[in-house]
């Protein structure tokens, strides 16, 4: 299946969008199923960084562990899960607007699924997460634009 792909624009800079869509400790903020996150270490965010995220799915709370996997600021960063039946990947992207006063945000969202995860993706993970997407975008930009 296709990955879930959207775009918003926020007026803020690329680099205050970046530090706050990289730190895990901001996610509960922005993104509707996110109940807790829990770094794994105090090292600052980089390349290999871990956090363990509890969700809601559907009916479900789930903890999965996810690692950030690329980290270019202010342009770009990546997470991939890597464990559980259900592993989500983010890629972000970041693009500067009206001379870096202002950026356009894409979140590129995919799954893959592992064990009963395989049937859980396509009957719940996926149409959770095209209902939820543009609502956690909303969510960001309203954060981001109020000051966080």
């Amino acid at each position: 299946m296709a990955p879930i792909v959207e775009s918003i624009e926020i007026s803020r800079s690329p680099e205050d969008v970046f530090s706050y869509v990289t730190d895990p400790s901001r996610l509960p903020e922005w993104q509707e199923s996110v109940l807790s996150v829990r770094r794994e270490d105090d090292a600052p965010i980089a390349v290999g960084s871990r956090a363990v995220v509890t969700r809601r799915v559907g009916r479900w709370e789930r903890a999965m562990t996810a690692e950030l996997t690329e980290l270019n600021s202010p342009s770009s960063w990546a997470v991939r899960g890597i464990d559980g039946p259900v592993r989500g990947n983010v890629d972000g992207r970041i693009e500067p607007l009206d001379d870096g006063a202002r950026s356009r945000v894409t979140i590129q969202l995919d799954f893959a699924g592992h064990g009963i995860g395989k049937l859980v993706v396509p009957l719940v993970v996926r149409r959770q997460a095209r209902k939820e997407v543009p609502r956690n975008q909303q969510k960001l930009k309203e954060c981001l634009e109020s000051g966080a």
